[in-house]
C-alpha cells in the first residue's frame, strides 16, 4: 500500500522571506501590505457619498498597476478588555461607581454572548514584480552538452538578487502612490512593518491560535498610527 506523502508547509505557502516590512513570494514578487482606515459611508451626506465615490474612481483610474483590498474579519474578544474593567473594580474606592461597573461588565457578557460581534481589518496589497532575464548558453555549449545528453542550460536569473534595495524603492514608490490616492477620499494607510507582517501571516496560516496569544510590543504599531490619525480627523 502507497503511504501519501503528506506536502510541508513550506510548500504551501508562497512566501519566501519577509525584510525590511517587505514580502517577498517564492517567484521572487515583492509585496508591501498597507492598513488602512474605515469611513462610515452610510452616515455621509449625498453629496459627500457622491464626492467619495468619484475621488475613489479617480484613484483606481490613475494607478498603472493592479492592487489588491484585503478584509479580516475575526470574532470579536472581549476578554481583555473584561479584564482591565476587573482590575478598575477592585481599584475603585466609590462603591457607586463599582457596582455600575460590575453591571456595565455584565451588560458587555451578555450583549456578546447574545449577538455575534465581528472585527474587521482592511487591507491593501501593492505588488511589484522584478524583470526576470534569460542567461543563455553558448552553442559550443550546447553542442557538447547534446554530445553527453545534457540537457541545454536556460538559467533564468531574477533581476532581483543583489538588488533589493533597488527594488524596494519602486515598490515604495507604489505605496507612496497608493497611500496618496486613499488619502484623497478620506481613507487613512500605514505600511505594516517586519514584525506586523509575520503575525498577519502567521494568524492566516494558524487560525486556531487567534485570541491564545498576545501580541508583543514592537513599539508604535499600525493599528496605534492609525487610531492617532482617526483622533486627529
Amino acid at each position: 500500500m502507497a503511504t501519501i506523502r503528506k506536502k510541508a508547509s513550506q510548500d504551501i505557502i508562497p512566501i519566501k522571506e519577509i525584510r525590511e516590512g517587505v514580502v517577498i513570494l517564492k517567484n521572487h514578487a515583492m509585496r508591501t501590505i498597507i492598513m488602512t482606515s474605515s469611513l462610515n459611508f452610510a452616515l455621509k451626506s449625498n453629496e459627500e457619498q457622491t464626492a467619495i465615490v468619484l475621488q475613489y474612481q479617480n484613484f483606481l483610474n490613475s494607478l498603472d498597476f493592479s492592487i489588491q483590498f484585503y478584509i479580516q474579519s475575526r470574532d470579536l474578544n472581549i476578554k481583555p478588555y473584561l479584564e482591565i474593567l476587573k482590575e478598575r473594580e477592585k481599584r475603585q474606592t466609590n462603591e457607586l461607581l463599582r457596582v455600575q461597573t460590575r453591571e456595565y461588565m455584565d451588560f458587555i457578557e451578555e450583549f456578546v454572548s447574545a449577538t455575534k460581534i465581528v472585527s474587521k481589518t482592511f487591507y491593501v496589497v501593492v505588488p511589484y514584480s522584478p524583470t526576470i532575464f534569460e542567461t543563455k548558453t553558448s552553442p559550443v555549449v550546447d553542442f557538447l552538452n547534446k554530445i553527453f545528453n545534457k540537457e541545454t542550460a536556460v538559467a533564468k536569473k531574477p533581476a532581483i538578487q543583489g538588488r533589493f534595495e533597488e527594488h524596494k524603492v519602486q515598490l515604495q514608490q507604489r505605496t507612496a502612490t497608493v497611500l496618496q490616492g486613499l488619502s484623497r477620499f478620506g481613507v487613512r494607510g500605514v505600511p505594516l512593518n517586519t514584525e506586523e507582517l509575520i503575525e498577519l501571516f502567521y494568524g492566516l496560516y494558524n487560525p486556531g491560535d487567534i485570541g491564545q496569544s498576545q501580541i508583543p510590543e514592537y513599539g508604535e504599531s499600525a493599528q496605534d498610527t492609525l487610531t492617532t490619525y482617526q483622533t486627529d480627523i
